[in-house]
């Protein structure tokens, strides 16, 4: 499609500028050209391989001037002529061509289409209709993915996860930040969280066992039409940051999986520091140590079980009961009580989300 965009502009070019003009790709190939024998034969002698420069350069008698969106030039346009008039009119061919070329991608790419919604871009009502010119399927399941680099090692995130999904026309990738890639897949109707999981987890295991590049992975929940991607996105998003709050040590957050977190993340900080003096007995939750607070982790995590989690710690089961004391002679719950045991474990979730928002509390 591109051919055809610039082969328009340059035949409505070529009565203006007396000599020949194109466009050649980064395989040196001529896409458009003025004198249509050229077209779709190759200057080996001509190389866009030049890192990231998009500077004018001269060829056999050419003047070329390298576009394009990335870094690396995508194409060049040459104009007949060695002096500064070429220069220029090179220059002003480039600026024309890369601009028609951002317009038309913007109009019709999926990819940017796709980015538009995720990102609430596009108006409800436009989407299906968008979608219908673009001939998009926007009725199968898809999920967003949000990737977030928390450290790399200076290798492109973006194009290893490009990589991994090279169906263009099912995954769409694209970055929001320089810290943020967002991945919307293609998935089977009615997958399994779990599978979900394991490709987040395939993800991250990529970008840190082969790339050294570590990264954290947020997973909306499932959708069923394209209008409902900027709620997975968000879902992605969410699931990160309460991620962040409650589960610091997890690499991949799900949705699905946030539990009451999700509720305690969005409540008033105000509420939040009403319910703590309301648990607590004043100053007493300060009063719990380190050594008490992973007592109180590992025995939630064994259930509520006295005589597994002693064997967890390696103490004996009197000793965790003289603890299990201690805690409720200073905060006036028993922890052995399941009504008690949720009580104070909502408590800590709000204590520890209270203390991750100093700005709020």
């Amino acid at each position: 499609m591109s051919n055809r965009l610039f082969q328009n502009v340059i035949h409505q070019m070529r009565e203006t500028i007396d000599s020949t003009i194109g466009v050649i790709d980064e395989t040196a190939t001529i896409i458009a050209c003025s004198d249509l024998a050229q077209v779709g034969t190759t200057n080996e002698f001509v190389s866009l391989d030049l890192g990231d420069t998009h500077d004018i350069f001269i060829r056999d008698g050419y003047t070329y001037k390298p576009f394009g969106s990335h870094m690396k030039p995508d194409y060049a346009v040459f104009v007949e002529g060695t002096d500064e008039v070429a220069a220029k009119y090179a220059s002003i061919l480039a600026i024309s061509l890369a601009a028609i070329k951002q317009y038309y991608d913007e109009k019709y790419d999926r990819n940017n289409f796709i980015k538009n919604v995720v990102l609430d871009n596009v108006l409800p009502g436009d989407i299906l209709v968008k979608a219908r010119e673009l001939h998009f399927n926007s009725d199968v399941s898809r999920v967003v993915l949000l990737i977030r680099i928390i450290s790399t090692n200076d290798v492109s995130a973006y194009d290893v996860i490009q990589n991994l999904f090279p169906d263009k026309t099912k995954d769409f990738v694209f970055n929001i930040t320089e810290s943020d890639i967002v991945l919307v897949k293609e998935v089977a109707s009615g997958i399994d969280s779990k599978d979900l999981e394991k490709l987040a987890r395939s993800i991250s295991d990529t970008l840190s066992g082969e790339f050294y590049t570590r990264v954290n992975v947020g997973i909306g929940t499932v959708v069923d039409s394209v209008r409902s991607l900027s709620r997975s996105f968000k879902e992605a998003q969410t699931a990160l940051e309460v991620g962040k709050v409650f589960d610091t040590d997890k690499v991949i957050v799900s949705y699905d999986d946030l539990g009451i977190a999700r509720l305690i993340y969005h409540l008033p900080t105000t509420l939040c520091e009403t319910y703590l003096k309301e648990v607590f007995k004043k100053g007493s939750i300060e009063s719990l140590d380190h050594e008490t607070l992973f007592t109180i982790q590992k025995f939630f995590e064994n259930n509520l079980n006295v005589s597994e989690t002693s064997r967890k710690l390696f103490v004996h089961r009197n000793t965790l009961v003289y603890r299990l004391e201690k805690i409720k002679k200073l905060t006036g719950l028993d922890l052995r009580e399941f009504d008690h045991a949720i009580v104070f474990k909502i408590a800590l979730m709000v204590r520890k989300y209270l203390v991750a928002n100093p700005a709020k509390f």
